[in-house]
């Protein structure tokens, strides 16, 4: 291992003169809680090598603010540490710059329970079988007060232009910091639900395009207090009103050949890229529980919601849970595939690292693709969906940890740890606040997910 502490001591005096003292580290927990340590600019190097100490328990924290799950691996005894990755360091402004972190044992080996780990060694997988993947998160969020209380949505209208100049200033700064930070955004514009955007980011490596989401989710939480606002991130932060997405879209080539496009398949797919979808499909069931499995994520996944509420693909379809979009003028990067059923609760690097190892298994099985959706599924009767094995997805949270825990796909592609941690901390969600009523759940989770 090449140390990191020469590049930091470079580094340290370009960043002072950019006016940068103090340095924040972030990792993201299996129940999508982003956890950070800081340091002023002079630890650099210690908090890249050997790193920060932390708890076990760091995997196990919930979303209720006080709870731990703990169980025979995960207690008060040992440490970790959390090290920052250098490369990927950005200035926040404001004399605070940041950079993601993982998660290593005191004797140097990979921590198999971190989350930027496990989609490291997906990529690295991925890179074995000579197969690019490029990822791009979207980032669905609502605008609340810095209590969780709803904002006035007098000129609000679905999409509209009122929303997006009752807001000009928050919008207008997030846009500056983002570029100021490096961050690529693709569009930012008013959503579906009252007081709700969506920003698209530009398509990354998967452990780079993760890092993005996590920054961005930091640069708009940073913006928004600045306004008097905080950013809601929950699934559902109003129960029976629109809830907010973290689609992402994914494209795979080999060498200079894509993989969605200009091949002799369906809607030009080669081979592989129909073997990845139908890999894709075939493990959402089992998935769900780290894609959108949080004790409100169901109230999300439901038809007409635009969540992908039903297990099948389509072209454009947004109530598939699998949507292709072609390649061609209007679309610039080249046919991709968005995954419709991640929320924002979910852990971005354990659910890049569910889809690509799903898609990877696909292409190595040769599994078939199953013909494709062209209407909106819930139109079709239950004949129909039995021909073409288009099924609802649960929307119950004990169901799609039951099914995850099951999978041994899926330990197979996450490993063990990550699953396990994963299903402890939502089944305490579930066996806590799974009885409350909708309103209710909706309201002490709001902001449970905000940074």
């Amino acid at each position: 291992m090449t140390s990191a502490k020469p590049l930091a001591a470079a580094a340290i005096a370009q960043l002072e003169s950019d006016g940068v003292a103090t340095l924040i580290g972030t990792v993201v927990n299996p129940a999508g809680l982003i956890h950070a340590k800081t340091v002023p600019l002079r630890r650099m190097g210690i908090f890249a090598e050997p790193g920060l100490g932390a708890s076990p328990v760091f995997h196990a924290f919930t979303i209720d603010q006080t709870g731990i799950v703990f169980s025979d691996a995960i207690g008060v005894v040992g440490d970790q540490r959390i090290r920052i990755d250098l490369g990927a360091l950005r200035i926040l402004g404001d004399g605070l710059a940041w950079a993601p972190g993982a998660f290593f044992n005191q004797d140097g080996s990979a921590d198999p329970y971190c989350s930027r780990g496990t989609l490291s060694r997906v990529q690295d997988r991925l890179s074995a079988a000579g197969i690019t993947a490029l990822v791009g998160h979207e980032m669905e969020f609502v605008l609340v007060g810095p209590d969780g209380s709803r904002l006035p949505s007098v000129l609000w209208a679905q999409y509209g232009l009122s929303g997006l100049l009752e807001f000009e200033g928050f919008v207008r700064d997030v846009t500056n910091a983002a570029t100021a930070s490096g961050v690529a955004i693709e569009q930012f514009h008013p959503e579906y639900g009252a007081n709700q955007f969506e920003i698209s980011l530009s398509p990354q490596s998967p452990v780079a395009a993760a890092d993005q989401l996590v920054l961005m989710r930091i640069i708009t939480g940073r913006v928004a207090r600045k306004y008097g606002l905080r950013v809601s991130l929950s699934p559902v932060p109003f129960a029976g009103s629109v809830g907010s997405g973290a689609h992402q879209h994914f494209s795979m080539s080999k060498g200079d050949t894509p993989l969605f496009s200009g091949g002799s398949g369906t809607r030009g797919m080669t081979p592989e890229g129909e073997a990845a979808v139908a890999g894709l499909l075939a493990g959402l069931p089992a998935a769900q529980g780290v894609l959108c499995g949080s004790v409100l994520s169901g109230l999300r996944m439901q038809p007409g919601h635009w969540s992908g509420a039903y297990n099948c693909w389509g072209t454009e379809n947004r109530e598939a849970a699998v949507r292709f979009l072609i390649g061609g003028p209007s679309n610039p990067y080249g046919a991709n595939v968005e995954v419709k059923v991640i929320d924002p609760s979910a852990n971005p690097y354990l659910a890049s690292a569910t889809i690509l190892g799903l898609a990877l298994h696909g292409i190595e099985q040769r599994l078939e693709l199953g013909p494709e959706t062209t209407v909106d599924p819930a139109a079709l009767n239950d004949a129909q969906r039995a021909h073409d094995a288009v099924a609802q997805l649960p929307a119950t949270q004990a169901d799609a940890l039951t099914a995850l825990d099951a999978s041994t796909l899926l330990r197979e592609i996450l490993g063990n740890e990550p699953v396990d941690a994963v299903l402890a901390v939502r089944r305490y969600e579930q066996q806590n606040f799974g009885h409350l009523p909708p309103d209710e759940l909706a309201a002490k989770f709001r902001m449970a997910w905000s940074v």
